[in-house]
């Protein structure tokens, strides 16, 4: 067991290695010495940004499928992005735009945050009971679900004022050229806080990861830990949602590639190597968007190509094993 854990141990100080590398390449690569302060300035806060949103989705994947206990499901793959997209269309469709709960970012980020707590709760907590955790009833409920959010969300879209439209667009569609700079610091103390307050039901993960009626018998309340690491769940997806726009397929590529790396139980390696591969990911991406492409595409649709694949990947392996 030691020598599984030093190698667990190497392995993350490599990531973490890795990810300091893909860091200063981003911000150094290309960059004109003599405008090395705008270059930074633009360059920073992208950073900054990437980093939040690996961290978001990949320890909000980890918890979820441990949660659902199958590792090809995801929140993103259950709607929670299509959730998100229409709760942000339908405050600005109703309040408009030119409202003051929406012009400031940080007032308009904590409404839709509250709502999606409060919504996506309910609904995936009502799911996961009546289905009794069943993957494949799981998956069918949460494909409808992102077909009913996303039709009623480009019916909203469809009927409203033009520039308000375009006001909204640029939340929609997922790039880390137009992040949320505004919400930046509150994201990270959201995140910080949601942390804290689940830092007990963190700590059961590895029990809850063995089945309820394991989890139960070892003295734990199963239902109360799983509402609460849901909402978790549930706000990290919005955080990541409202800093770039839904990025559908990254929580499955990092999620899997750490349980392939980190062959263990232990959700302190999982999570923490799943946010570190994200960052990788992510800074990669964007630097092939950037400097290979030339923003002509976002990354976006390099994740999701690769996404899609992996995804079919994943389940031709489960079906042959």
């Amino acid at each position: 067991m030691e020598n599984y854990l030093l190698r667990y141990r190497k392995t993350l100080f490599l990531l973490g290695i890795g990810s300091i590398l893909a860091i200063l390449a981003y911000l150094c690569l290309f960059m004109n010495m003599n405008y090395a302060a705008y270059f930074l300035s633009l360059r920073v806060p992208k950073v900054l940004v990437m980093v939040i949103v690996a961290f978001a989705i990949g320890g909000a994947s980890i918890v979820f499928q441990s949660i659902i206990q199958n590792t090809i499901v995801t929140p993103c793959l259950l709607g929670m992005n299509s959730l998100y997209s229409l709760i942000h269309t339908g405050v600005v469709f109703f309040l408009g735009s030119g409202s003051v709960l929406i012009a400031n970012a940080n007032v308009s980020f904590a409404i839709d945050v509250v709502l999606m707590g409060i919504i996506a709760t309910v609904i995936y907590s009502y799911l996961f009971r009546k289905t009794k955790h069943n993957v494949l009833y799981v998956l069918l409920t949460g494909t409808i679900l992102t077909t009913l959010f996303t039709s009623i969300q480009t019916t909203l879209t469809r009927i409203m004022d033009p520039n308000e439209y375009d006001s909204l667009l640029a939340s929609l569609v997922a790039s880390f050229n137009n992040i949320n700079t505004n919400i930046i610091l509150f994201s990270v103390l959201l995140m910080g806080a949601v942390v804290f307050f689940l830092r007990k039901e963190l700590g059961l993960l590895d029990v809850i990861s063995l089945g309820k009626t394991q989890a139960i018998n070892l003295g734990v309340d199963y239902d109360k830990t799983i509402r609460r690491l849901l909402l978790g769940v549930t706000l990290f997806i919005a955080i990541a949602t409202a800093l770039v726009g839904p990025i559908s397929f990254l929580g499955l590529i990092i999620a899997n590639l750490s349980r392939e790396v980190f062959i263990t139980y232990r959700h302190s390696y999982l999570i923490l190597g799943s946010c570190l591969i994200g960052t990788i990911i992510l800074i990669a991406g964007q630097i092939l968007v950037e400097h290979v492409y030339n923003f002509s595409m976002p990354i976006s649709v390099f994740i999701t190509v690769g996404g899609g694949i992996y995804f079919l990947y994943l389940l031709m392996r489960q079906r042959r094993a």
